[in-house]
Parts: C-alpha cells; structure tokens; sequence
C-alpha cells in the first residue's frame, strides 16, 4: 500500500509527486486545498518517500498503485493533480479508468515521450558514498559539483533522511532509478483518451510543454485547457503557489 499523508475532509483529491519526490513537496498546497472542502490525499508513489521499493517501476504498475489505494481508501470518484512523473502517471490512470476520475490537473508534463535528461542528476546523487557517513552539508557539497543550481539541490535534498543516528540515506530507490531511468520518458499510449475536464499548468520558463504540443494534448484530452505561469520553471507549484493554487482551485470548483 502506498504511504499517504491525508489533509481535510470532503470531495477526494489525489495529489501525485514528480520523479525523485515525495508527498512533502506538496503539503503546503495540500493544505490549502483541504481548507476549500477536500479531503487532500498526498500520496508517495512506489520507490519514493515512504512508500516501498520494488525493482519492477513502470507508469502501468503506478496506475495499479493508485487504484489500489483507491479501493482501500474507499474513493470511488477523484480529482488528481499530478506534476512531472506524476502527471504521467495521473494521465494514464484517467485514461484507463476514467470512471474513477472526474477532473485531472497536469503539472508541466505532456503525454509525449521525454529523452532521458536527468543522467547529471543521477550522477550526482551516485557519488554521495553513504558507507562514509557523510553529514547533510557533505552531501550538499557532493551535489554541487553535478547540480549547480540551488532549487534543484533543496529539492532532492527533501528526499535525505537519517536512518539511524549517524547514517543518512536517500528515501528513493536510486539502484532502480539507475537501470530503469528510462521509464519516465514513456509516452501515454496511442488511442488513450479522457473526456472530462481536464487542465494541463505549465511553467512559462519551462521547455516541458511547447505550443506544439498542444495538438497532441488534444488528441488524448478534448476538453484540456492549458494555463502558463509566467517566469516559472518546471516546479512552477513551488515557485509560485500562489498562481498554481487560484488557477487549480478555480478548475476544481
């Protein structure tokens, strides 16, 4: 079962984390939405957070993740957010089980297929040796030297955490991330559609969704509408919560 931090009470929102995130990403939002009359539901996904890890990681097996939690959390018709990865996963999820969706929110990702481009990440988070004990500014140090910029750093940052006194690990599951990074750029499959509301919020300094896209996106969504938040990048709900949330909320509601 997938961990989930659990805010409000009222309609269902599933909220899903992007690559090497977490449910924490989200909690402020979280909150913010659970005190408008959801009942917010911040979910790891497989191989993050707090969630088990499992050598096999494909969007298919997330989806099952997602429906099962559904099921165990008696949730019989959601609304979704989901960012990056989690968008993806949020997408094929509507798309094969759109009876369980009723509106789906997309964070700075497109149903379109993604080269692999997070190999200096990755690289970077290899060469933190835990078996040196290293101490959070060790790791950050580390880091540096593959990922000059400091929002990324503090964002992968979230995921260190002390197992035991004296020995951080990450909470991801990096050795399955290192042979299987690939599954992440998979594209939604030809002919999966969703009908219902959909709003796809992009980062205006964000290269993930270009206007070309936009056809593609309405192959798969008829109904998607695309908002841009000016001068953000692709942790647009970071950098500006303020705009993610009236845009979301307005859609939900």
């Amino acid at each position: 079962m997938l961990y989930s931090k659990i805010e409000g009470s009222g309609k269902p929102l599933l909220i899903l984390h992007g690559f090497l995130g977490m449910s924490d990403n989200w909690k402020t939002l979280g909150v913010q939405f659970a005190s408008t009359g959801f009942q917010v539901h911040l979910l790891d996904l497989r191989n993050h957070g707090r969630s088990f890890h499992s050598e096999a990681f494909s969007y298919a097996l997330m989806v099952q993740d997602v429906v099962a939690y559904c099921q165990a959390q008696n949730l019989n018709t959601i609304s979704i957010i989901g960012h990056s990865m989690g968008g993806k996963v949020a997408m094929l999820l509507a798309t094969s089980h759109p009876d369980l969706v009723e509106k789906l929110i997309v964070a700075d990702i497109g149903p379109k297929y993604y080269a692999s481009h997070h190999q200096a990440i990755l690289a970077g988070l290899n060469a933190v040796d835990f078996a040196q004990k290293p101490s959070r500014v060790d790791v950050e140090t580390i880091l540096t030297a593959y990922i000059p910029d400091f929002g990324t750093r503090q964002f992968l940052m979230k995921s260190l955490y002390w197992q035991e006194p004296g020995q951080l690990g990450f909470r991801f599951n990096l050795a399955v991330f290192n042979t299987n990074s690939s599954a992440i750029g998979v594209a939604l499959p030809e002919g999966f559609v969703f009908n219902k509301p959909t709003l796809f919020i992009r980062g205006g300094n964000s290269d993930y969704i270009l206007d070309s896209d936009f056809q593609t996106i309405k192959q798969h969504f008829p109904a998607a509408l695309l908002e841009t938040i000016p001068s953000a990048g692709h942790w647009l709900h970071a950098e500006n919560p303020a705009l993610f949330f009236e845009l979301a909320i307005s859609f939900l509601s």
